[in-house]
């Protein structure tokens, strides 16, 4: 796919697919972090372009309605400071061409009924906009949607942002051709919301290791005890068949306690020891000296999800242990997901991480299929 770099914008109408998501508290901007990355992408359209139109969802709306508190109002000001130009909000396609102005914000596009559904009528709607479109917005490339992949189809070019060419070299690391040994890190509560990422991984990677509630799955498919702990059993065969495939690693020892509470006191149990009235809460020191071990071997690490309860102290051992080994390696390693960025930020390793991806669902949709929507445009639309 073409990068913003090798189409030539010059004189041109481009449309960019940006995500300006950010949250709101009472009408003002609380985080100004996805806007401030999409500066440089924007000041270089504008250097080059004859007129640039930026589009974005914001929050969730019901389709097809107007909702003030959703509107990109408070966005455009925030640009307009930022750019030094004057960005006017745009409700209506038909008045695009004659807003004044070099920078024009459409209005947020869950407001169009249709985006959700990738809608052929509005895609071309917002092609029509354009002479070149510009999709910049890894958090929804994994969403089949007007906005991000339908437009594309129609539009007269198409290439991919700055910030998207970012993340998907990034990722393809972990893909194409990888330093191996290859580790992957999967954690969280359920194996069936991240089924598709550890069968695709299982095919790639070196060491799979798995934590949190997700692990329970991998332990009762190797014939262990979990005592009361969660687990998904229509899932078993599918673990023990990834099981087959792969080398993972599962806990030899773990935290445990009766129940789940920030007043829970939690006990260090082998796999073998535990009671049927216990819960595995968190990794034991022995099972984190092993992956210590594999984790400073590695040369490529993929990490996504905690490997414990650490939102509550005595159970986050194993994500900070953890945490901090991926810090520590000299690993190309990318990670993503809400929880993982929670977790870097918590123990301040932001800086040892090769690369941290902005976009949990996308994120994890490239780790199930290796590609995203957004990046399938079909050649022969775009000369």
């Amino acid at each position: 796919m073409l990068t913003m770099d090798q189409v030539n914008m010059r004189n041109q109408r481009v449309l960019i697919r940006l995500d300006l998501n950010v949250p709101l508290e009472s009408g003002s901007i609380t985080s100004f972090i996805r806007i401030n990355k999409a500066l440089p992408t924007l000041k270089k359209a504008l250097s080059i372009a004859k007129k640039v139109i930026v589009m974005s969802h914001l929050g969730r709306p019901q389709e097809g309605k107007f909702e003030k508190r959703y509107s990109l109002e408070p966005i455009a000001k925030y640009l307009g400071e930022k750019l030094d130009l004057t960005v006017s909000v745009c409700s209506s396609f038909s008045e695009v061409s004659d807003m004044v102005g070099k920078l024009i914000l459409l209005e947020n596009v869950r407001f169009n009924q249709g985006e959700k559904s990738n809608c052929e009528k509005l895609s071309k709607k917002y092609a029509s906009l354009c002479d070149i479109f510009v999709m910049d917005a890894f958090a929804t490339a994994h969403r089949e949607q007007a906005s991000t992949q339908g437009v594309a189809r129609y539009a007269s070019k198409a290439c991919i942002g700055p910030l998207l060419q970012k993340e998907i070299e990034s990722l393809n690391k972990c893909f194409d051709n990888p330093e191996r040994p290859v580790s992957a890190i999967v954690g969280g509560s359920k194996v069936s919301s991240k089924l598709g990422v550890l069968e695709n991984l299982s095919q790639r990677v070196d060491y799979l290791i798995v934590g949190g509630g997700i692990a329970n799955t991998f332990l009762v498919a190797a014939n262990k005890k979990i005592g009361k702990s969660l687990y998904e059993e229509k899932l078993v065969k599918r673990a023990k068949k990834i099981m087959e495939l792969v080398e993972v690693v599962v806990p030899t020892d773990v935290v445990v306690a009766n129940d789940l509470s920030d007043k829970s006191v939690g006990s260090i149990k082998m796999i073998d020891n535990i009671h049927s009235h216990e819960m595995i809460l968190d990794l034991g020191p022995e099972t984190l000296e092993k992956i210590s071990k594999i984790l400073k071997n590695s040369k490529t690490i993929i990490w996504n999800g905690p490997l414990g309860v650490f939102e509550i102290e005595q159970f986050s051992k194993g994500t900070k242990n953890v945490s901090l080994a991926v810090a520590e390696s000299k690993a190309f390693s990318a990670a993503g997901g809400g929880d993982t960025i929670a977790a870097i930020e918590k123990y301040n390793i932001a800086r040892d991480i090769s690369y941290i991806s902005t976009g949990g669902g996308a994120f994890l949709k490239f780790l199930e299929s290796g590609s995203l929507p957004a990046l399938k445009i079909h050649p022969e639309n775009h000369n």
